[in-house]
């Protein structure tokens, strides 16, 4: 139905609720472009967010007005308020013993409740439990080697992490916090899908 001119390398793409806006990063130009999706042919880009660098992976809070976006070149997650598009707040990731260089955030998650987003810190080997309103780490977790895409079961109660570089799947168990087992999941595992 038409094309939309964009940055270099978009990779993360992520709809609005009401389906009237688009998401989409650009990994070249560390920026969120957002388009409309009512204008032109397919819509066009109406404002472009300047985030953190290599920008990935979006979740969006269940009520719509914040968008989470991870910047794997960074050590960071951007948060962007969707009602004035504009970066609000960046939250920087450290785990003991590594680099910021190590610290590489991709795939995310939010708890079915709402109240927790959970990120992968990719080659950092752990995954960070997120509050959503403080926006403080509570909790990081280690699993495997590069920790990528995050998956829950609809009860929230297990989250499966997909460890790119160890060839596994690491499930946690969010209530305590710790990981439970690591299963093998064949080669350079990537992203999860839970059936409901």
């Amino acid at each position: 139905t038409g094309a939309i001119k964009v940055g270099e390398e978009p990779e993360g793409v992520k709809l609005s609720p009401d389906g009237k806006t688009a998401y989409v990063t650009s990994e070249v130009a560390s920026l969120v472009h957002v388009v409309d999706l009512a204008s032109g042919q397919g819509g066009k880009v109406v404002k472009n967010i300047k985030v953190g660098k290599r920008p990935r992976r979006f979740v969006m809070s269940p009520d719509g007005s914040e968008l989470w976006v991870t910047n794997e070149l960074d050590a960071t997650v951007s948060v962007v308020d969707t009602k004035t598009h504009t970066e609000k707040q960046k939250i920087k990731f450290a785990v003991k013993g590594m680099r910021d260089a190590d610290i590489t955030p991709v795939g995310m998650a939010i708890s079915p409740d709402g109240k927790s987003k959970w990120v992968g810190l990719g080659r950092a080997n752990h995954v960070a439990e997120v509050d959503v309103v403080s926006k403080a780490v509570k909790n990081q977790i280690l699993v495997g080697k590069r920790a990528w895409g995050l998956g829950f079961t609809p009860d929230g109660k297990t989250l499966f992490v997909a460890n790119g570089l160890s060839d596994d799947m690491t499930l946690i168990d969010t209530a305590s916090g710790k990981a439970m087992k690591t299963v093998p999941a064949g080669r350079v595992p990537h992203t999860i899908l839970v059936s409901k």
